[in-house]
């Protein structure tokens, strides 16, 4: 994923299916290298500087409905990525909102009921 010139922390997310895991990250702009072959494990990269990584979860450990993992991906590209999710989004009103702690955001549910959180400071925070 290049060479870094700062800290940075990945998340590493098991996952029950990890070829459907990927194409539902694929369609928030996540891919991964042509040249990468890994079965098990997949690094996946928006290109402006967000990562996940996917693994194999063990059997039994990743239980849809009752999936304890959860991962918030800070970015500017709150609207468009909103856009993508269309209706998938959670909760009644289906769009990003201002929150009270100061966060513009929006729910999904993910791969094996993986809550993930997309957002950014709200413009009168930032």
């Amino acid at each position: 994923m290049g060479s870094r010139t700062s800290s940075s922390a990945v998340a590493i997310i098991p996952c029950n299916d990890l070829d459907a895991a990927e194409r539902w990250w694929n369609e928030l702009g996540f891919s991964r290298p042509l040249d990468q072959g890994y079965d098990d494990y997949r690094m996946l990269a928006d290109g402006k500087g967000a990562e996940v990584h996917l693994q194999t979860a063990v059997e039994g450990w990743v239980v849809p409905g009752r999936n304890p993992f959860g991962i918030y991906l800070y970015t500017p590209r709150v609207d468009e990525l909103a856009a993508v999710a269309g209706d998938r989004i959670l909760g009644p009103t289906k769009a990003p909102e201002h929150k009270s702690w100061g966060m513009y955001e929006f729910a999904l549910n993910g791969p094996d009921d993986l809550l993930v959180r997309i957002g950014w400071p709200s413009r009168s925070q930032a």
